[in-house]
């Protein structure tokens, strides 16, 4: 069984997360979503609510193969414990190589079969980050069209209090 974890800190959920998911679901034969905690970059969202969003999504899209989890750790760590086989990247445009590549080679340098695949996201989110979602939403923007409906009113409702 091919395990494959997708990390990333997905405050929110935008629907180019969930064709990286799609796409990828289709590739392994277990995806494992990953909240993951950067202190350098603060959220939003709780954890607990991004990985609710997240099983709320991938349901609503009938994605399957898929469990969500979180770690508060470094990646390679949670690699090792749940015996994986690849990590999963999306990259949007080449100015997210750069930033991945880093990422991808301290991997493996921590852990020599630690392989990471990039999959390119579709024309249509090549644009599209969450940032940009927070910041249409807080100036009370329609970010309908870049998340998910299930959770388009918590997201909004969370967001316009700012």
């Amino acid at each position: 069984m091919k395990t494959a974890i997708y990390p990333g800190s997905f405050d929110p959920v935008t629907y180019g997360h969930l064709e990286i998911i799609s796409r990828a679901s289709k590739l392994f034969d277990k995806v494992i979503v990953l909240v993951s905690v950067n202190p350098l970059k603060p959220c939003s969202f709780t954890i607990d609510e991004r990985k609710q969003f997240l099983r709320e999504s991938v349901v609503a899209e009938g994605i399957g193969n898929v469990e969500v989890d979180s770690n508060e750790g470094l990646l390679i760590d949670y690699f090792n414990e749940h015996n994986a086989d690849v990590i999963v990247k999306g990259l949007r445009a080449i100015s997210d190589f750069e930033y991945e590549f880093q990422m991808a080679q301290a991997n493996r340098k921590l852990c020599y079969k630690a392989e990471t695949i990039f999959l390119t996201s579709k024309s249509e989110y090549t644009y599209l980050s969450s940032s940009m979602v927070k910041q249409i939403a807080m100036f009370g923007g329609d970010i309908s069209d870049f998340v998910p409906e299930c959770i388009l009113d918590r997201i909004n409702e969370r967001l316009k209090r700012y």
